[in-house]
């Protein structure tokens, strides 16, 4: 009887100046990105919930390509990724989280601009919880995604993260954005 090997998931904590988040890898390419400022747990649950069965590991060598450019990005130097991602979700997830990847850095969209972008109009409700199961906050930049009426809406990494993202990729805050409205 043949058994079945356990997945392997490789994880670092990047810590640079200010940031420190927890990253986690597959094989196959980058598999999670952690909340600012969270604890281990938060690493530890996803991987019971989206991989059972996987062994933690903690190796810094293996996710030095993945910390260098989310370090890149940090410090301006880089506005797309090229590091191979490897996210599970269902094909309608997986349309989403394309369509975000889509969005330019410096740029935002609404839930139904995504949901208009993948052809199901209909679907804002999805998307948004499509949004919400992103597991690779910031290489899938689910951070430029704003309501409607422009405020910024939830956020796995919490509402500060996502606003600092957006004011370090050049994006006004809300409060910024109605006072030109005004």
């Amino acid at each position: 009887m043949k058994t079945e090997k356990k997945p392997e998931v490789y994880w670092t904590l990047l810590n640079h100046e200010g940031w420190s988040l927890y990253l986690a890898a597959t094989e196959q390419g980058l598999c999670f990105v952690g909340s600012q400022d969270q604890p281990w747990e938060e690493l530890s649950e996803w991987a019971s919930q989206r991989m059972p069965g996987s062994s933690l590991i903690q190796d810094d060598a293996r996710l030095q390509p993945y910390v260098t450019e989310l370090i890149a990005y940090f410090d301006g130097a880089k506005d797309r990724f090229s590091i191979p991602l490897d996210v599970r979700g269902t094909p309608f997830q997986l349309a989403v989280w394309d369509a975000l990847c889509q969005i330019p850095l410096g740029q935002t969209r609404t839930y139904s601009d995504i949901a208009e972008q993948i052809q199901k109009p209909a679907a804002v409700r999805a998307v948004g919880a499509a949004i919400g199961a992103n597991p690779v906050l910031i290489a899938v930049p689910c951070h430029r995604v704003i309501g409607k009426n422009g405020a910024l809406t939830g956020y796995r990494g919490g509402m500060e993260m996502k606003e600092v993202l957006l004011s370090h990729e050049g994006v006004e805050s809300p409060a910024g954005r109605r006072a030109l409205r005004a």
